[in-house]
């Protein structure tokens, strides 16, 4: 997905014009043309902003547009909707299991590798977030709280409080996570 094309067509919907979407994000107009350009990518935080700004969910903006007669019950891996800003080795991978626009619950299969984090920013949005921690180690900040977590381990936090998620070890962090309703 063309995430620029994708914002700045979202943004002309709901009549923002790059100035407006920077002043309500926190952002400068000048970081907005470059993602819409693609000459930038933003981070988790940054884009869940913009988005917070518009107001759309990231999972609204990541859903596909083709809407099927039947509901699709079963999804293979490739078939996962990846809802990650960023791309490349050091980026942090969120794959979405279905179009969680149309379900109260999302569910994510995500990905941090070695010193990856969510942003400097820290996210916030309405609903309850749980994940279990499946390999490598994460630290995840619930307003004041910091915690290394482990395989096995696990989260279970009223999203509304500011948090982050950053891979602390050397290894790639694996998690499953759900977050309800999918307000991210």
């Amino acid at each position: 997905m063309n995430i620029g094309k994708r914002l700045q067509t979202i943004r002309k919907a709901h009549g923002l014009s790059q100035r407006e979407l920077a002043s309500r994000a926190g952002l400068t107009n000048g970081t907005i043309s470059l993602i819409e350009k693609d000459r930038t990518s933003p981070s988790v935080a940054s884009l869940k902003s913009l988005l917070d700004a518009i107001p759309i969910s990231i999972a609204e903006f990541f859903a596909d547009i083709e809407e099927t007669a039947e509901p699709k019950l079963f999804y293979l891996p490739h078939e996962f909707i990846e809802v990650a800003p960023k791309s490349g080795p050091a980026a942090v991978s969120l794959r979405q299991l279905g179009n969680a626009s149309t379900h109260a619950l999302q569910l994510l299969d995500e990905s941090y590798p070695p010193k990856a984090d969510t942003g400097p920013e820290l996210l916030s949005h309405i609903g309850e977030e749980a994940g279990i921690v499946i390999e490598g180690q994460i630290e995840v900040t619930v307003g004041d709280v910091v915690k290394v977590l482990g395989p096995g381990a696990g989260y279970l936090f009223d999203s509304r409080e500011p948090h982050r998620f950053r891979n602390v070890g050397t290894t790639v962090c694996r998690i499953i996570s759900a977050c309800t309703p999918p307000t991210f």
